[in-house]
């Protein structure tokens, strides 16, 4: 993932290396096509509104589109280990990753795609409780629930690509 670029060389960027760099963060070339085309933006908020503005404009196929991205909850894409064996927040017990698997697909048969969070160093229990607390949702609130963690996740990754907002000080 492309990181600590500053949001000057963002500008700079070709429109190809920054739809790249915009896919890693939000996993739609349309979404990332538009925010290309928005360039130069001024300051990372601008980036940040634009983002979310076209996020919550993209249809809801779109929408299903993105989530096939996201992997099933307790695990990581490609691997054979859980989250819970790759990072130190998660309950590596059996017991907890099989409790997150049966509710990911209670979530799954409930609404028909993948569940979606913005963890944020939340534990196993807190998302067991999201997801538990989620199922009571009617699928209108869902969706818009869904739209706004994406939101929190692309955030955070362009944060992460963008670097902070004065740029590193590399002196």
């Amino acid at each position: 993932m492309h990181q600590g670029l500053g949001l000057d060389a963002f500008n700079e960027l070709t429109p190809g290396k920054a739809l790249h760099a915009l896919y890693e963060c939000c996993y739609s070339v349309t979404l990332a096509g538009d925010l290309v085309t928005g360039r130069p933006y001024r300051s990372h908020d601008q980036l940040f509104r634009r983002a979310d503005a076209l996020l919550f404009a993209l249809s809801e196929s779109s929408v299903d589109t993105i989530l096939q991205a996201y992997p099933c909850i307790g695990r990581r894409p490609r691997s054979t280990k859980s989250h819970a064996e790759q990072c130190s927040v998660w309950d590596p017990r059996p017991e907890v990753m099989a409790e997150l698997d049966a509710a990911a697909r209670r979530y799954t048969e409930r609404f028909g795609c993948q569940f979606v969070m913005f963890v944020g160093g939340t534990d196993p229990e807190g998302v067991l409780a999201a997801i538990n607390d989620r199922l009571h949702h009617d699928t209108e609130t869902e969706r818009k629930v869904i739209r706004n963690e994406l939101a929190k996740i692309n955030r955070t990754r362009l944060e992460r690509m963008l670097g902070p907002e004065g740029g590193f000080n590399n002196w």
